[in-house]
């Protein structure tokens, strides 16, 4: 599968400039199959103002990138402010080659300052877009072991993380998209912004990680940039090392503490 990885900078646009700037790099790369974008790619990460640019899954700038993909026959995985019936989520939209929306997922882990602004979501997600099975994530999601892990054990063959990503946290993150594919041995495409908003410098680190936890392709800076990669399919080359078959029973716990080691042990 050919995957289009858009880092960018959307900061200061309106969300309607920004769809269309979104549909524009679909079109022009329309021999991919799926097309990614950043966490928040619509109107940019404007916690103090994140009211003013939400918009709704059934609204206009959905709709523009929707009618790229469409056109394209790409699907495609775009950060938004959602507005929900409960209040505003750090989504992602995954919208199929059709132009349909197949779902909406909401960041579940919320970092920092998010927490004030965003509901987190509930659920994790599995959708079947490009012929694969993604599990969507965002940005701080992928610094936690489990969401990827569930995905996977649901049936994910592809993670996606879409990130808004900022100093001084590159390193991590690059080990963490790596670690998430690894352990799961299922490839990994980490999209990450450019630019500077609220006081922040975003720090790109874009890149497709294979199944081997090695990272295939990457940004080649912190600008913007589009890379087209090839996506390759989960599983080991070793049995031995398909770490998911050998995922165990919840094990119990036991906590030795001195007050504990005088009573004896079972």
């Amino acid at each position: 599968m050919r995957a289009l990885l858009v880092q960018e900078d959307p900061g200061g646009e309106s969300p309607g400039a920004a769809a269309r700037r979104a549909a524009a790099a679909i079109r022009a790369g329309a021999e991919a199959e799926l097309a990614v974008f950043p966490e928040l790619a619509l109107g940019g990460y404007r916690l103090r103002g994140a009211a003013e640019i939400a918009c709704d899954p059934d609204g206009e700038e959905l709709a523009t990138i929707a009618a790229a993909c469409a056109e394209a026959r790409t699907a495609a995985l775009v950060g938004f402010v959602e507005r929900g019936p409960l209040g505003l989520h750090d989504s992602v939209a995954c919208i199929d080659a059709d132009g349909e929306l197949a779902a909406v997922y909401r960041k579940t882990y919320l970092f920092g300052a998010e927490a004030e602004v965003f509901r987190p979501g509930t659920w994790l997600e599995v959708v079947e877009l490009a012929g694969r099975r993604i599990a969507p994530l965002v940005c701080f999601d992928v610094e936690f072991p489990e969401p990827a892990r569930a995905a996977a054990l649901a049936g994910a063959d592809l993670l996606v993380t879409c990130a808004a990503n900022m100093e001084p946290f590159a390193r991590e993150h690059r080990l963490h998209a790596q670690a998430r594919a690894l352990e799961n041995r299922v490839p990994h495409l980490y999209v990450n912004r450019v630019g500077s908003e609220e006081g922040m410098r975003f720090v790109g680190g874009t890149c497709a990680v294979d199944a081997d936890g090695i990272v295939t392709h990457a940004a080649a800076g912190d600008g913007e940039e589009t890379i087209m990669v090839e996506v390759g399919s989960a599983g080991a080359a070793d049995s031995r090392a398909d770490y998911l078959s050998f995922e165990p029973t919840r094990l119990p716990v036991e906590v030795r503490t001195k007050d504990h080691a005088k009573g004896g042990t079972r």
